[in-house]
């Protein structure tokens, strides 16, 4: 499934799909995507980035939502190179004006189309989810120094820069740990490196701690719980392995 055919197949259940999302955050993270995704093909610039975030907004839909079932279904091209086309400009704008258009509940369209109201600002968006991430349990700042001299930098564990007032360094989630030890998890490590947290820390952040459909739950609070050959496999799912 090409980006394209992800527009196209968002498209064919604008009548359910806010209706799947019925909080409002999880409404905005997805149209948020999409304004992202608008931006990078009127631009030219690469589509990945923002397809890779819309397919993670997407995940807070129940898994038995159409479009959960079509994306568990079948795999899609997380970029517009080579043969994969980038989605048209008009097609990333008809979804988001469908999305936007109807919260949760309303009844489908008809007759004369109502104007579209302007939507929350990307730039609030953003901050609200990293103010988020970064209020999650990290190590404290001697734990960080003590596992950088014990293991170094070790590039796949996800650490966030925070830029709040009074703060300092870098948040190291402390799920990624053995509980009660500065050991990272194989599992979390693989994962992390799958969602290229050396590049994205926050997009990998986002995946561990926020809700996943396919999952039945948030990865983060899943782990040890769940085989870690299902959370493998659901990162997967998303990064689109060829």
């Amino acid at each position: 499934m090409t980006p394209e055919d992800l527009l196209t197949l968002l498209v064919g259940h604008r009548e359910r799909l806010a209706d799947g999302l019925p909080d409002a955050e999880d409404r905005q993270e997805v149209a948020a995507a999409l304004r992202e995704l608008h931006e990078a093909v009127t631009t030219g610039r690469s589509a990945s980035p923002a397809v890779r975030r819309l397919r993670r907004a997407l995940s807070a839909l129940p898994p038995e939502h159409p479009v959960s079932e079509a994306l568990r279904s079948r795999r899609y091209a997380a970029d517009g190179a080579g043969d994969r086309p980038a989605p048209a400009p008009d097609a990333v704008g008809t979804v988001l004006n469908l999305l936007e258009a109807r919260g949760p509940g309303t009844a489908p369209e008809s007759g004369a189309r109502k104007a579209v109201q302007p939507g929350p600002d990307p730039a609030d968006l953003l901050a609200a989810a990293r103010e988020r991430l970064l209020s999650v349990p990290a190590l404290s700042g001697p734990e960080h120094a003590q596992l950088l001299d014990s293991q170094g930098e070790l590039p796949a564990l996800i650490r966030l820069a925070d830029p709040r007032p009074g703060a300092s360094g870098s948040r190291c989630p402390r799920f990624q740990f053995l509980p009660g030890t500065l050991q990272p998890l194989a599992v979390v490590l693989r994962v992390n490196s799958l969602l290229r947290a050396d590049v994205d820390p926050w997009g990998a952040a986002d995946w561990w701690l926020g809700g996943n459909s396919w999952l039945h739950g948030v990865p983060a609070d899943l782990l040890g719980t769940v085989p870690d050959e299902e959370l493998e496999g659901a990162a997967l799912e998303l990064v689109e392995s060829d």
